[in-house]
């Protein structure tokens, strides 16, 4: 039983040229431009790089994560506590961009968590920050070419 491997090895290279091809072709968003926006407001890099309904998604996701922990009284980390695991949730918090500005402009989540209601709302804020600055990165590498669509 013999199989005709050799049929399908000029489609498959056919296929990574094109996929080559695709890589190769960057976007007319600057890469950091496209970072620098998906930080600022969850989705924007997205919807720079046309691709609305994915920045749609990030918004919704990122904005509800973070009004649900500010609603649960969670806490949003400021950078002046020296405990290790405050710094953390700080750079997670930070994550979220212009939602963490807003926020300390607005005095949102400065009251101590003292029951585990609020503290889970810590973690809805922290999550969406890092979720934001993932979307913020595919942004970038969407940009500059090195992923496909």
């Amino acid at each position: 039983m013999t199989t005709n491997t050799h049929a399908a090895t000029p489609a498959k290279a056919q296929m990574s040229n094109a996929n080559k091809a695709l890589l190769n072709q960057k976007s007319s968003v600057s890469p950091a431009v496209a970072l620098f926006a998906g930080w600022l407001i969850p989705g924007a890099g997205h919807l720079l790089l046309k691709k609305p309904i994915r920045a749609a998604l990030l918004f919704i996701s990122v904005v509800s994560m973070f009004t649900i922990g500010i609603a649960l009284g969670g806490k949003v980390y400021s950078p002046s506590t020296g405990d290790p695991l405050d710094i953390l949730g700080f750079a997670g918090d930070l994550g979220t961009g212009g939602l963490y500005i807003l926020a300390h402009m607005l005095d949102l989540g400065h009251s101590p968590v003292l029951i585990t209601i609020a503290d889970y709302g810590s973690k809805f804020i922290v999550v969406a920050g890092l979720l934001n600055v993932v979307a913020a990165v595919d942004a970038h590498s969407l940009a500059s070419g090195r992923k496909l669509s």
